[in-house]
């Protein structure tokens, strides 16, 4: 997995070719300008970057001065996003659809991994999907060959196939789904069609989008899988999908709560939540939320999200699921429901909660299987049970390992720190040993 670039100070250093020590010594030649000292060292950078850290208003200045942002963007946006070389989202319209499927494209192929848009622009974002009402589809693109419907048939055959494929098996057949989007972009480029097969075209860009960025979300490469996630909120746009729409809003608010960022999160769902009708949709949503409402300590917004997700969850809707969605299932429920109750304290009530929803999970879900596992794991940990949390860790571990799941190996990573202490416990030491030779 290629080395994430977690902090937008750190992509506007690789943007110019400076190393933490750079960026130190031109602070120090902008404050002898000015008469000062800036007191600023690698250390002081790298706390910066790793958000232990932040600083002060004297410093942002000098931070200004060095790469050249005014000084009046600091007060506007606010640390760190007033920082260069932050994306902004494309409008949504269908003059921009093909731009960001061509981006989102370059941006899977690319080695920088930068962790992903930032809080404005998602907030801007997901304002706009959820008070912009669709633009009617033109009746046929440029171009000189119209877009043959069986192909289109084809298309959305092999691709519903790839991405319903286990997930053992995605990875080796992403290279496929990648292969799908580039055609689907070609003939929104360059096609002929009418408003329907326009229309068909744009939903199936949106699912392979989906796909793809779910597959570099796993990996790691979050600048990627919100570059996919951005085409597919454009052509659900275009193609009139609300429902899609709001998948596609909670994706991301998946991801900024992954990335720490539960507030983030909180504001994609509301959006989200406001934008979808079916039952199932609304308890994914209200169930993400709540961890979010969890992760920030506010108990009474997370009880309530989670009980209107199990509300809407025992709801018998006349029509199926959306795709995005038609996975959510008491099991998950039940495990979020555990991992929110493990956030607020309530570590044996979330146990009972999890060992209730892993019994629930189908075995073709292995990847949800794998990060439920760790989520187990936590709890064990906080009731000092090691022998049952090394257990499900090393289950979790080998599992990610089988199907490649490198999101599944960086909880494991993270839960390493709660075994050292107990490494005279049978196996711990081994299990360390085994991460840190990854």
């Amino acid at each position: 997995m290629d080395d994430p670039i977690r902090h937008p100070l750190a992509y506007a250093r690789e943007l110019r070719g400076w190393s933490q020590s750079d960026l130190a010594a031109q602070l120090d030649r902008v404050a002898r300008r000015h008469g000062l000292r800036s007191g600023t060292d690698k250390t002081a950078v790298s706390r910066w970057e790793n958000g232990r850290k932040k600083p002060g208003p004297d410093s942002q200045v000098l931070i200004a001065e060095a790469f050249g942002v005014p000084v009046k963007e600091l007060e506007l946006c606010g640390w760190p996003d007033w920082l260069p070389g932050r994306d902004l989202p494309m409008p949504l319209g269908t003059a921009h659809t093909v731009h960001v499927l061509r981006d989102a494209q370059k941006a899977a192929m690319d080695r920088r991994s930068f962790m992903t848009y930032s809080a404005a622009a998602l907030a801007g974002l997901a304002a706009q999907w959820a008070t912009i009402e669709t633009d009617r589809l033109t009746a046929a693109l440029s171009g000189r060959t119209a877009v043959d419907t069986e192909l289109i048939d084809w298309l959305e055959g092999t691709s519903a196939k790839l991405t319903a494929l286990p997930t053992e098996q995605r990875q080796h057949t992403i290279k496929l789904a990648d292969a799908h989007l580039a055609t689907v972009t070609d003939l929104i480029d360059g096609g002929r069609c009418t408003e329907r097969t326009g229309r068909r075209l744009h939903t199936l860009a949106a699912a392979l989008s989906t796909t793809c960025g779910w597959y570099r979300f796993d990996q790691g490469k979050h600048y990627a899988a919100g570059k996919l996630w951005t085409a597919a909120l454009h052509s659900s746009h275009i193609a009139g999908d609300r429902d899609f729409g709001a998948g596609v809003l909670s994706d991301f608010a998946y991801q900024s709560n992954w990335l720490g960022k539960p507030d983030v999160s909180v504001d994609q769902l509301g959006h989200a939540i406001s934008g979808t009708r079916h039952p199932t949709a609304r308890s994914l949503l209200f169930v993400r939320r709540a961890r979010a409402y969890a992760a920030l300590g506010r108990r009474t917004d997370c009880y309530r999200d989670l009980s209107s997700a199990e509300t809407e969850l025992s709801v018998r809707a006349t029509d199926p699921a959306p795709g995005w969605c038609a996975w959510m299932s008491p099991a998950d429920l039940a495990v979020d429901s555990g991992q929110c109750l493990l956030d607020l304290g309530r570590a044996e009530e979330a146990r009972t909660k999890m060992t209730e929803g892993m019994a629930l999970l189908p075995k073709v879900r292995d990847k949800t299987r794998g990060i439920f596992l760790t989520y187990q794991a936590k709890g064990f940990l906080r009731s000092n049970d090691i022998e049952q949390a090394l257990a499900v860790t090393t289950e979790s571990l080998d599992l990610a390992t089988r199907i490649g799941a490198e999101r599944c190996v960086t909880l494991v990573r993270e839960l390493a720190p709660a075994f050292k202490p107990y490494r005279q416990v049978e196996g711990v030491a081994d299990f360390i040993d085994r991460l840190r030779s990854r």
